[in-house]
């Protein structure tokens, strides 16, 4: 096992980062601390790379208990979200500054430099400054450098945060090849949920320092086992069981609210016994799909994303009278709102 992680708590004064939270990355995996700003996962990034000490709990490192090693001790790659590049240093001396640390020989470093160079994609700007490069350029030599000492375990925290859409989008696609080239366990921060479902073999979940649930982005999406998890990956709408919505529809609900995707809103332009009147209030084109908000006639809005040939089919138009039912929707005990 590449990293576990056992009923590990730290607090900060009164407040309480992470709370008794246990989870295993399997070695060579790739796995996402998701959740929102408080939720413990940066912390928790920095107990596992020696940043921090746990107040209670172990950390396992590649099958050694290392919760009181030092930092240098654990052999970890550690990325963190603004460069932390030397900025009088060219690219090539940013790169090998850890093997220079650890005295290793000039030919190997300069070797495994190259090396890293064309792995990064980087192959001809060895001689260039930080400043010279571009933000998404900037993160690939942070991590090169971080992979320069072959570690066992890459932890990134928010790696892409500081970078525009379009680069941040490119850059984790470039992650996922670099990691499926190189297999190093890696952990990585995020509060973006697409960079999560798009980059991770898994997902852990987290919300008040806690694991709300682990697992593939699949069945994450799929099966969430809380309602912040459903609340948290992907757009939802939350309604009371009562509304009309549901009526008609054998959906029974014993908790006040239900939780309905918007791709789980089947529109129609008559009704068929098992629908809701609805009024569309507004088209949103998303160029790929189109996202109409409905209001129903109890007053509740829901929104519904159509495929742009569904659209076209119901020739939707602004105040139009439509008839709605739910495809699929899922009700839990408790609501944790974000």
């Amino acid at each position: 096992m590449g990293i576990v992680v056992e009923n590990v708590s730290k607090q900060f004064g009164s407040f309480q980062a992470v709370d008794q939270v246990s989870l295993e990355v399997k070695t060579g995996s790739l796995v996402a601390l998701l959740g929102p700003s408080g939720s413990g996962k940066s912390t928790l990034l920095r107990l596992i790379a020696g940043l921090e000490t746990p107040d209670s709990g172990k950390i396992l490192l590649t099958g050694r208990d290392a919760t009181y090693q030092s930092v240098q001790d654990r052999n970890i790659g550690f990325v963190f979200q603004h460069y932390a590049l030397f900025k009088h240093l060219t690219v090539r001396k940013n790169i090998a500054f850890s093997l220079e640390i650890r005295k290793t020989p000039k030919s190997k470093i300069t070797n495994r430099v190259e090396e890293l160079l064309d792995l990064v994609q980087l192959r001809g700007l060895g001689d260039r400054y930080p400043s010279q490069l571009s933000g998404g350029q900037r993160q690939r030599v942070a991590l090169a450098r971080a992979l320069a000492v072959e570690p066992q375990v890459l932890l990134l925290d928010e790696p892409f945060g500081a970078l525009d859409a379009k680069v941040r989008k490119d850059l984790r696609a470039w992650l996922r090849r670099l990691h499926d080239e190189v297999h190093v366990t890696t952990v990585f921060v995020t509060h973006d949920q697409e960079e999560a479902m798009e980059v991770s073999d898994e997902i852990v979940v987290m919300n008040k320092g806690r694991v709300e649930q682990m697992g593939s982005p699949a069945e994450i999406y799929d099966h969430p086992a809380s309602a912040f998890v459903m609340s948290f990956i992907g757009p939802v709408n939350v309604l009371p069981s009562s509304s009309r919505i549901f009526q008609d529809n054998g959906f029974d609900s014993a908790h006040p609210e239900v939780f309905l995707r918007p791709q789980d809103v089947l529109i129609e332009t008559s009704p068929n016994g098992v629908t809701a009147a609805a009024r569309v209030s507004r088209l949103i084109h998303l160029g790929w799909e189109v996202q109409a908000e409905l209001t129903l006639d109890d007053g509740q809005v829901v929104t519904a994303h159509l495929t742009r040939e569904r659209f076209n089919e119901l020739n939707l138009e602004p105040e139009q009278r439509v008839y709605v039912k739910p495809k699929e929707a899922k009700s839990f005990p408790i609501y944790y709102s974000i």
